[in-house]
């Protein structure tokens, strides 16, 4: 599986222009899973539902399935929080990943950024950052995109892993 990521700080846009880039590269007949990173504590599962049950009285994982979908939840418990690279090895093989967040880890990247969070740069510290969708023009020593050009960073991704 290839794999590339969506970064920049937050309210950068990172979450519209993966919901974007999934619609545009799934649109071209290439198959796409992502991969999240909160750094928040977050539920999927809703108090007084059988599932969420069966997590609170110990249950390291539950499968909760239907027609449509499953979901598995994994408790942590005391365990380390998993890296990228075991998550994705969960993951049914796919063409493309997609993985917002993980700023500090080593695959390539586009940053996601807007002048108005007043946030610095991240890739002009950053190597494994290949390109940036702003809101703003730059002048930078790597592509930079306009934030809303989803088709161009879409080629550009597709490009660089050889899709």
């Amino acid at each position: 599986m290839r794999i590339y990521g969506v970064t920049g700080w937050k309210n950068a846009g990172k979450t519209g222009l993966m919901e974007r880039l999934v619609t545009e590269i799934t649109g071209r007949g290439i198959t796409v899973s992502t991969v999240k990173h909160a750094h928040h504590t977050f539920d999927v599962d809703h108090p007084g539902k059988d599932s969420h049950r069966h997590r609170v009285a110990g249950a390291t994982e539950v499968l909760l399935a239907s027609r449509n979908r499953f979901a598995l939840m994994h408790e942590l418990r005391e365990e380390a929080e998993p890296t990228l690279d075991e998550l994705l090895s969960k993951l049914t093989p796919v063409d493309l990943v997609l993985v917002e967040g993980y700023k500090r880890d080593r695959h390539p990247k586009v940053e996601a950024f807007r002048a108005e969070t007043g946030n610095d740069l991240i890739a002009q510290g950053d190597p494994t950052i290949q390109a940036v969708a702003s809101d703003t023009p730059m002048d930078l020593d790597r592509p930079v995109f306009d934030l809303n050009d989803t088709t161009a960073i879409a080629d550009f991704i597709l490009s660089e892993v050889g899709l």
